[in-house]
C-alpha cells in the first residue's frame, strides 16, 4: 500500500509541475506530460524503474476511456456527413502510408511480412494528442481540423482488420507466443486458434457488442436511472467500460478499440451526455497517466546504442507519413497553410501503435528488436509532435498563408460606397448583411483567399485584398467613403492599421471589433473613437432573458441592460486610461463595479420614469387576454 502511495505521488506530483510549465511555455498539456515522464523514468530521476510497465498498462486504459467517450459523439448522422472524409482520405492514409513504410522497410532489408506488419502498426496516428492539441489552439473547427478527425476516426476503425490480420503475418507457427506473452492485450480464449478462426471469432464479438449496446444497457440504464442515485450511475458506466474491455481481452481484441464500438452504439442513446459527464474526470486523470508512462517507457540505453538507427526511424517515419498526408491534402483541394497542419498533425505514430506493437510481439510477428526500436520511434514522434504543431502555429502559418495568397493578385478592388468592411468572418459578415439589408452598400476585403472563393460561391460580393496598403484602400474608395469597420486581425494588427488609416485618410471614422476588454483598452489607447466588444451585445442579451425567466417585465430587462452598457462603456474608457498601471486600474475598477451596483440599484427602486415609453407587449398581451371583455371597453 506504501509503494502504491509512494508511485501516485511521484505521478501526480510530477503532471501538477510539468504541464502548467509546459502551457505556459505554449508547449500544450500533451507534451507536458511526456515530458513529466522522462524526468522521473529510470533514464533520469529513477523515480519510476521496472513498475513503469505496469503503469503503461493502467495507463493504458486512459486510452480505452477516451475513445469510448470518442465514440459516444459520433452519432450516425456526424458518420454520414463524414462519408467521403473517412472512405476517401482515411482509407488513401492508411493504405498509402502502410505501402509506404513497408516499402522502405523492404528497401532495408527487412522481411515483406514484417515490412508490412510494420506499415500497418505506423499508419496509426495519435487520437489523444491530435485532438488534444487541435482543441487546445482551436483548431478543431478548421478543414485541417475536420478532415484530420475523419482520418483518426478512420484509423480507430482499421485496427479491427489490422488485428485480424497481423497474426496471418506471423513469423513463427501460428498460436506460437512469444516469452512471456500473456500480455494485456492478447486473449486466453483465442490464443491458439488458427488466423481465420480469429477473425471469426473478432466478428462474432463486435456482432455481440453492438447487439447488447442497442437492446440490454439502454434498458439496464433506464432501471438503473429510476434509483435516482448519480454514484450508481457513474458506477455503471464504469461498469460498462470496463466490461467491454474485458470482453474484448477475452477474444483477443484491443480494449480500447471495443469501447470505441461501444460508445458509437450508445451515441444515440439518451444516457449519452450522463454517460459523457460521468466518464470525462476519469478519462482525463487515466490519459495524463497514460502520458506520463509513454514518456517513462522510452527506453533510453537502447536509443543510445543505436541513435543514428533511431533518429532515422524518426525522421523517416514523420517525413513519409507527411508526404503522403500533405499528398491527400493537395487532393482534397485544402489551402496549403491546411495541407501543412493536416500533414504535420497527423504524422506521428500513435496509443494504437502501442497496443498493435504488443500484438504482433505476442503473436510473433515482428522481432522483439524490430519491436523495440518501434516503441521508441512512435514514443519519440508522439513528442515530437506538439513541438510541430508549436513551429506550425509560430512560424510556418502566416508564411505558408502568405505564400499561398503571394501567386494570387489582389481582385481589381472598385469601391464607391460609404462603408468598407475589413474581414468577412463571423462578425464582419454579420455587420455586412445587416448593413445590406437596410440599404447601406459595402464594400468588402479580406486577405483569406478560401474564405474570399467561398464566399463568392455563396453569391456574397467580396474582394481579395489586404487593406494595409493604401492604393488598395483608394481603390476601395477610402476617399470617398465614411465610415471603415475593422473586424479582422488580432488587436495589434488593427491598432498599426487603424494608425495608417488616420494618416492617409483623416476623415474616415473608425470603428472596430475588440475581442475582449483588454483588447478595447488597447485600441482606445491607440485612439480608435469606436471600439465595440464583440460579446457584450450576447452577454448582455443573455442576461436580459434571465431576468425576464426570473418574473422581470421584459422592457424593465431592457432598459437596466442599456443602463449597464451606458455605464460600463463610459467606465471602459476611463479604466483604458490606466490598464497599463494594474494597480490604478485595479483600484479604479473595483470603485467602477461598486457604482454600478448602487446605481443599477436605485433605478431599479425608483420605478418607471414618467417619459419612458418604453413597453411590453408579451405582459400586456398576457394581462389584456386575462381581464373579461367589459373591462377593455
Amino acid at each position: 500500500m506504501q509503494a502504491f502511495l509512494v508511485a501516485a505521488t511521484v505521478y501526480l506530483a510530477a503532471a501538477v509541475v510539468a504541464v502548467p510549465v509546459a502551457k505556459r511555455m505554449g508547449l500544450g498539456s500533451v507534451l507536458g506530460y511526456l515530458i513529466a515522464g522522462v524526468v522521473i523514468g529510470p533514464s533520469v530521476l529513477g523515480f519510476v524503474g521496472a513498475e513503469g510497465q505496469d503503469v503503461m498498462h493502467a495507463a493504458e486504459f486512459g486510452v480505452v476511456m477516451m475513445l469510448f467517450v470518442v465514440g459516444l459523439e459520433l452519432e450516425p448522422a456526424l458518420l454520414w456527413r463524414l462519408r467521403g472524409a473517412l472512405a476517401g482520405l482515411g482509407g488513401l492514409q492508411v493504405a498509402g502510408t502502410a505501402a509506404a513504410v513497408g516499402a522502405a522497410g523492404v528497401a532495408f532489408g527487412l522481411p515483406w511480412r514484417t515490412a508490412l506488419a510494420s506499415g500497418l502498426i505506423l499508419a496509426m496516428s495519435s487520437t489523444a494528442i491530435v485532438l488534444q492539441s487541435l482543441q487546445e489552439r482551436g483548431w478543431m473547427k478548421t478543414d485541417a481540423g475536420q478532415k484530420s478527425f475523419a482520418v483518426l476516426l478512420f484509423q480507430d476503425l482499421a485496427v479491427i482488420p489490422i488485428l485480424a490480420v497481423l497474426p496471418l503475418l506471423a513469423l513463427a507457427p501460428e498460436g506460437a507466443a512469444a516469452p512471456g506473452g500473456g500480455g494485456s492485450h492478447g486473449g486466453a480464449f483465442v490464443e491458439h486458434l488458427p488466423g481465420w478462426q480469429r477473425a471469426l471469432v473478432t466478428i462474432g464479438a463486435v456482432a455481440l457488442l453492438v447487439g447488447v449496446g442497442r437492446s440490454v444497457v439502454p434498458a439496464a440504464f433506464r432501471l438503473i436511472a429510476r434509483a435516482r442515485l448519480r454514484e450508481t450511475f457513474t458506477a455503471a458506466a464504469l461498469l460498462l467500460v470496463i466490461g467491454i474491455a474485458v470482453l474484448m481481452q477475452f477474444v483477443g481484441l484491443s480494449p480500447a478499440l471495443g469501447t470505441f464500438l461501444g460508445g458509437v452504439v450508445l451515441a444515440t442513446s439518451e444516457f449519452r451526455h450522463e454517460l459523457e459527464s460521468d466518464i470525462e474526470p476519469f478519462k482525463g486523470l487515466l490519459l495524463g497517466l497514460f502520458f506520463i508512462a509513454v514518456g517513462a517507457s522510452i527506453d533510453f540505453p537502447l536509443i543510445g546504442r543505436e541513435l543514428g538507427t533511431v533518429l532515422g526511424l524518426v525522421a523517416g517515419l514523420v517525413l513519409l507519413k507527411a508526404a503522403v498526408l500533405y499528398a491527400l491534402g493537395t487532393g482534397a483541394r485544402m489551402g496549403r497553410d491546411q495541407r501543412l497542419l493536416f500533414a504535420l498533425a497527423l504524422a506521428q505514430g500513435g496509443e494504437f501503435c502501442f497496443v498493435l506493437l504488443s500484438f504482433a510481439t505476442q503473436n510473433r510477428v515482428l522481432p522483439e528488436r524490430v519491436a523495440g526500436l518501434l516503441v521508441a520511434t512512435v514514443a519519440l514522434s508522439m513528442a515530437m509532435t506538439p513541438l510541430l504543431l508549436v513551429a506550425w502555429e509560430r512560424f510556418v502559418a502566416t508564411r505558408a498563408s502568405s505564400a499561398t495568397d503571394a501567386g494570387r493578385p489582389h481582385d481589381d478592388v472598385h469601391g464607391e460606397h460609404a462603408v468598407i468592411i475589413v474581414g468577412f468572418g463571423d462578425f464582419g459578415s454579420t455587420v455586412g448583411r445587416y448593413l445590406n439589408a437596410n440599404g447601406v452598400d459595402t464594400t468588402v476585403l479580406d486577405l483569406d483567399s478560401d474564405r474570399v472563393d467561398v464566399l463568392r460561391r455563396l453569391g456574397l460580393r467580396v474582394f481579395y485584398g489586404d487593406a494595409s496598403r493604401e492604393d488598395l484602400l483608394r481603390s476601395a474608395g477610402a476617399d470617398t467613403a465614411k465610415l471603415i469597420i475593422l473586424t479582422s486581425g488580432d488587436t495589434e494588427a488593427m491598432r498599426t492599421l487603424a494608425g495608417r488609416i488616420r494618416h492617409a485618410f483623416p476623415h474616415l471614422t473608425i470603428l472596430a471589433r475588440a475581442s475582449g476588454r483588454v483588447g478595447a483598452y488597447e485600441l482606445i489607447e491607440a485612439e480608435v473613437p469606436h471600439v465595440v466588444r464583440e460579446s457584450l451585445d450576447s452577454a448582455l442579451h443573455l442576461g436580459v432573458e434571465a431576468l425576464h425567466l426570473l418574473g422581470v417585465r421584459r422592457h424593465e430587462a431592457w432598459r437596466a441592460a442599456q443602463r449597464f452598457r451606458r455605464h460600463d462603456d463610459a467606465t471602459l474608457r476611463e479604466l483604458a486610461k490606466v490598464f497599463r498601471d494594474r494597480a490604478a486600474h485595479l483600484s479604479l475598477a473595483r470603485e467602477a463595479i461598486r457604482d454600478l451596483e448602487q446605481s443599477m440599484r436605485a433605478d431599479a427602486t425608483g420605478g418607471v420614469p414618467p417619459d419612458d415609453g418604453a413597453w411590453d407587449p408579451e405582459s400586456l398581451r398576457a394581462e389584456f387576454g386575462a381581464r373579461p371583455p367589459s373591462a377593455t371597453g
